[in-house]
């Protein structure tokens, strides 16, 4: 395993900024988000600019990619999937074999969803690229068994686990449950978190790191431990990514 920071974390950065601010913190690895509210990563841009996007990444860093995050805000099936395809194409350019999507927010029709999947998937699949579903709350995936049903009835598909919108639900019925989705676990993202709190400074929550890791290694997980830090007034993300670094690196 080794250990990412997400861009995510310096959102409110312009990406290069971002990057730069992950590789100060002792970082050599990062999961790229590309979302709709990104000026550097959106997704529709990607469809039209995916060359120069690639040129322009390949020269801002530092940092080897691990994974893509990809958000695209878009109903239209058929727009969705032309945007999917194009940040996997980027992906496959950037050497980059793990895409993580977001799931449809609440209230969107279930099987849609899959049959949206099912060709996202597929069209990895043909690249050569893996993909996870997020797990997350207010979204399909905010329980144990809506994620497992994506996965079986969407061929190829793995999870991206996030634990703490798990633990902020404080169900801990559903924690123990959380161990069945590790066999199908592609990526994971971390902060600590605890009931009513998606986010909490390290050793404040209720995620149990040493176990989390120890499970997955027993497992047979061999891919990245995301750092995912949600910037806010109240904490220092700089601070917190390098605790979490040190900590996660003492681990494995």
């Amino acid at each position: 395993m080794i250990v990412a920071a997400t861009t995510n974390c310096f959102s409110k950065m312009p990406t290069p900024q971002a990057l730069e601010r992950i590789a100060d913190l002792e970082y050599s690895h990062v999961e790229l988000m590309f979302c709709e509210s990104n000026d550097y990563l959106k997704p529709s841009v990607v469809v039209d600019q995916l060359r120069d996007t690639a040129h322009t990444l390949r020269n801002m860093y530092r940092l080897s990619p691990v994974a893509f995050g990809v958000d695209i805000d878009e109903e239209n099936t058929e727009e969705y999937v032309r945007q999917f395809v194009a940040c996997v194409k980027l992906a496959r350019v950037m050497q980059v074999v793990t895409l993580s999507v977001r799931p449809a927010p609440g209230g969107f029709p279930f099987n849609s969803e899959v049959e949206r999947l099912r060709i996202c998937v597929a069209e990895a699949a043909k690249r050569g690229i893996e993909v996870g579903i997020t797990t997350e709350r207010g979204r399909l995936t905010e329980d144990i068994a809506s994620v497992k049903s994506l996965c079986r009835l969407v061929p190829g598909l793995r999870v991206t686990l996030d634990p703490s919108h798990f633990i902020y639900k404080g169900n801990e019925q559903m924690l123990l449950q959380m161990e069945s989705l590790f066999d199908l676990t592609l990526h994971v993202r971390l902060r600590d978190s605890k009931k009513g709190r998606l986010q909490v400074c390290i050793g404040q929550g209720d995620l149990e790191f040493g176990h989390l890791v120890g499970k997955l290694e027993n497992k047979g997980y061999r891919g990245a431990l995301s750092v995912d830090i949600i910037p806010s007034d109240d904490l220092d993300v700089a601070q917190e990514l390098r605790k979490m670094r040190l900590f996660l690196e003492s681990l494995l």
